[in-house]
């Protein structure tokens, strides 16, 4: 009985001590768990982007709005009939004293 009692606990130590202490126990668990959360924002950002490229294909697939101002913003293109005004800072005043 004796014998059977050392032998469960020397293979519950041996058990314990691999779970613990080796690279394939809790350590690799807890890196992988780690990766898992890394991934899931990762995918949570990509999966937002793709949505709204998705609404900007459809706008532009669907309506002239999306193109003339992707055209005003990226070309500086007006329309007809507009007058194109630019406003150009002041300098700044001297004091001359």
């Amino acid at each position: 009985m004796r014998l059977l009692l050392l032998a469960l606990c020397l293979s519950l130590l041996l058990l314990q001590g691999r779970l613990w202490i080796s690279s394939e126990g809790i350590r690799e668990v807890r890196q992988l768990r780690a990766q898992v959360t890394e991934r899931t924002e990762e995918n949570r950002m990509l999966a937002a982007r793709n949505a709204a490229l998705e609404a900007e294909v459809q706008d532009l697939k669907q309506g002239l709005a999306a193109i003339e101002e992707r055209a005003r913003v990226d070309l500086g293109m007006i329309a007809a009939g507009e007058t194109f005004f630019q406003i150009t800072p002041q300098p700044p005043a001297r004091n001359d004293r």
